[in-house]
């Protein structure tokens, strides 16, 4: 029963006998992140060859917002990267240095999937 109390929760998560507070963004932190979200996307897309899929997803819970970025390679199973950005930082515009870094890593487990599957037999295409 407790797990359907809005009020239950593990210490420090949610206080007893208080709901979660929602944390609401303004119309200018939610477009920060979504041009913060697809230029990830894009800039995966810019290092993979063509086959690969790229794709996100925007959500905002209880916790704020989450983003998720998706690579699904030509073969091999996807990678996936999510964050959730402190609504203050979105304020200032997320480091671009963290948002290459998100993207070559998903860039490079990608790639890693697929020469997973094929092996050494084939020589890996990458840009």
């Amino acid at each position: 029963m407790n797990g359907n109390n809005p009020y239950a929760g593990a210490p420090g998560v949610v206080d007893a006998g208080r709901p979660a507070q929602d944390v609401e963004l303004s119309r200018d932190q939610k477009l920060a992140l979504r041009r913060a979200v697809a230029g990830i996307v894009a800039e995966t897309e810019s290092y993979l060859p063509e086959g690969y899929a790229v794709g996100s997803e925007l959500s905002y819970g209880v916790n704020g917002p989450t983003a998720t970025v998706a690579v699904q390679p030509p073969a091999g199973h996807p990678v996936s990267a999510g964050f959730s950005p402190d609504p203050d930082d979105l304020d200032a515009g997320l480091d671009a240095e963290d948002r290459t870094e998100v993207a070559r890593g998903l860039a490079a487990s990608a790639a890693l999937q697929v020469m997973n599957v094929v092996g050494d037999s084939v020589t890996p295409t990458a840009r």
